[in-house]
C-alpha cells in the first residue's frame, strides 16, 4: 500500500496542478490542432485532385518542415533563457532574447530561400529514384516545383509568426498565438477551398492554389500577432521599447550561442534526419511517397498532444528551474511526463480505430491506401514510446543541457536509424513497412537514455542567475 502511495505522488498530481498544465498545454493543442486539421483537409484537397500533385506537394512540405524546424530551433535555443529571463522578473532580458531570435530567423531564412531558388528542384528529384512510371515522376517534379516557388513567398511572416508567438508562450501567454493561429487557418481552409478547385469567381489553381492560401494565410496569422501584441503591452510588457534598438548584449548572444547553437543544430539535423529517412523509404517505391505523405498527415494531427504537452514542460519545468525551485521543478516534470504518455495511450487508440477509414477520402491506388493504413497502425502503436521521448527532450532542454539533446536527438537519428534505414532499403528485399517498424523500434534505445538522464537529474540548474 505504501508503495502504491508512493508512485501516486511522484507520478499523478492534483486538481490545480493538471489544471495549471492544461492551461498551459490546451491552447498550444487548440493552435497546433486546427493548423494540423486544417493541414490534413488541405492534403485531402490536394489528393482529391490526384496522386502525382499530392505527391508534389509532400515533398516540398517534406523540405520546408527542415526550415520549420531550423527555425523553431533556433529561437527555442534562445527562448530557454526567455523562459528563465521571465520567471526571474527580468522584463529586459525578455527583450534582448527576442531580439536574438529575430536577427538570427532572418539570417536562416535569407539561406532558405537561396539554397531553394537555385537548388529546389533537385532536392525534390532525390524523392523519385524509386520504382513507378518516368511520366509520373515528371509529373510529382513540375507540381512540386511550382508549389515551392510560392511557398517561399510565406517564409518572412512565417519567421515573424514564430518569433512572437515563441517569446509570448515562453512568459506565459498561450491564447493570442492560439487566436491567430485559428483565424489563419480559417483563412487558409476558404482559400484552398477557392484556389484549388476554382470556386466563386477564382481560378482552378490546383496545387499552386493551395499554395497561395498557405502563404495568405501567413501573413495574416503574423499581422494578428504583432498588432495586438503592441496594442497591449501593459500586458506584454516585453513589446515596450522592444525597437528601441536592435542590439544585443554581446556576453548574452554568446551565452545563448553555447546553450542554444546545439539546439539550432539539432532540430536542423533532426528534420534533415527525417527528411533523409522518407527519402531512404521512397526507394521501395513512388506508391510509398504517397502513402507516408497520408499516413503522416493524419499522425500530425494525432501527435498534438505530446507535442503541446512537450512545450508545456519546457515553459513551467523552465519558469520553475528560473526561479530557483528545484525540488518542485522535479516533482512537477516526473507528472507531466507520466500525463504525456497516459494521455497518448488513448490517442493511439484512436488511432488505430481510425487507421482503416482516413485512406479512403484520398483519390489514389488501393495499393497507396494500404500502405498508408499500415503506416498509421505502426506509428500508433508506438505513439506512447513518442510521448516519453518528447518529454525527455524537453526536461533535459529547459535546463539548458543542449549538447546533451543535441546528441540525444539528432546525433541518434543520423548514426542510428538513417544509417540502419540506408542499410535495409539499399541492400537488403525487406518491404518498406518492416524497414519502418525496426526503425521505430530503434528508438527504444533512446528510451532507456532518456529515463537515465532525466532520473539523474543532471537537467535541474538555473542558467539566468
Amino acid at each position: 500500500m505504501n508503495r502504491n502511495n508512493s508512485f501516486i505522488k511522484k507520478f499523478i498530481g492534483n486538481k490545480k496542478f493538471y489544471k495549471m498544465v492544461l492551461l498551459i498545454a490546451v491552447p498550444i493543442m487548440i493552435q497546433n490542432g486546427i493548423t494540423n486539421f486544417v493541414s490534413l483537409l488541405d492534403n485531402i484537397m490536394i489528393g482529391r485532385v490526384g496522386t502525382e500533385q499530392m505527391s508534389g506537394a509532400a515533398i516540398v512540405n517534406q523540405l520546408i518542415f527542415v526550415y520549420n524546424l531550423c527555425i523553431f530551433g533556433g529561437v527555442s535555443g534562445a527562448g530557454i533563457f526567455t523562459a528563465q529571463f521571465y520567471g526571474h522578473g527580468d522584463t529586459e532580458g525578455v527583450r534582448q532574447t527576442f531580439r536574438f531570435k529575430l536577427w538570427l530567423a532572418m539570417v536562416l531564412t535569407a539561406c532558405t530561400i537561396v539554397l531553394f531558388l537555385t537548388a529546389g528542384p533537385n532536392l525534390i528529384q532525390f524523392y523519385l529514384s524509386g520504382e513507378g512510371e518516368a511520366a509520373d515522376a515528371t509529373a510529382i517534379l513540375s507540381y512540386g516545383s511550382q508549389y515551392l516557388y510560392v511557398m517561399l513567398l510565406g517564409l518572412p511572416a512565417f519567421l515573424v509568426s514564430q518569433v512572437y508567438a515563441s517569446t509570448l508562450r515562453e512568459c506565459g501567454e498561450t491564447v493570442l498565438p492560439m487566436k491567430a493561429g485559428i483565424v489563419s487557418v480559417l483563412v487558409n481552409l476558404t482559400f484552398n477551398y477557392f484556389l484549388i478547385y476554382g470556386k466563386f469567381f477564382f481560378p482552378e489553381l490546383g496545387v499552386t492554389g493551395a499554395a497561395i492560401a498557405t502563404v495568405l494565410s501567413r501573413y495574416v496569422e503574423a499581422a494578428i500577432i504583432v498588432t495586438v501584441t503592441h496594442r497591449h503591452s501593459e500586458k506584454h510588457t516585453f513589446a515596450k521599447g522592444l525597437y528601441h534598438t536592435l542590439k544585443v548584449p554581446a556576453d548574452l548572444c554568446k551565452k545563448i550561442a553555447v546553450k542554444g547553437s546545439p539546439l539550432l543544430f539539432n532540430e536542423t539535423l533532426w528534420a534533415a534526419g527525417m527528411a533523409m529517412l522518407t527519402q531512404c523509404y521512397s526507394v521501395r517505391g513512388l506508391n510509398v511517397v504517397a502513402g507516408l505523405n497520408i499516413s503522416n498527415t493524419i499522425n500530425n494531427v494525432f501527435n498534438i498532444v505530446f507535442i503541446a504537452l512537450g512545450d508545456s514542460v519546457a515553459i513551467i519545468v523552465g519558469q520553475l528551474l528560473g526561479a530557483g525551485k528545484m525540488k518542485e521543478a522535479r516533482d512537477t516534470d516526473n507528472k507531466m511526463i507520466a500525463f504525456s504518455v497516459f494521455c497518448c495511450t488513448g490517442v493511439a487508440l484512436v488511432m488505430l480505430l481510425l487507421s482503416p477509414l482516413f485512406p479512403q477520402l484520398y483519390n489514389t491506388t488501393p495499393e497507396v491506401r494500404i500502405l498508408a493504413r499500415n503506416f498509421i497502425i505502426i506509428t500508433a502503436i508506438f505513439m506512447p514510446q513518442n510521448a516519453f521521448l518528447h518529454a525527455c527532450y524537453f526536461t533535459l532542454r529547459s535546463g539548458g543541457k543542449t549538447i546533451i539533446t543535441f546528441l540525444f536527438d539528432s546525433v541518434f537519428i543520423w548514426c542510428v536509424s538513417v544509417t540502419v534505414a540506408y542499410i535495409l532499403s539499399r541492400f537488403t528485399g525487406l518491404p518498406v513497412l518492416a524497414i519502418y517498424t525496426i526503425i521505430q523500434i530503434c528508438d527504444l534505445i533512446k528510451c532507456v537514455i532518456g529515463f537515465i538522464l532525466v532520473k539523474k537529474g543532471i537537467w535541474l540548474q538555473n542558467i539566468v542567475s
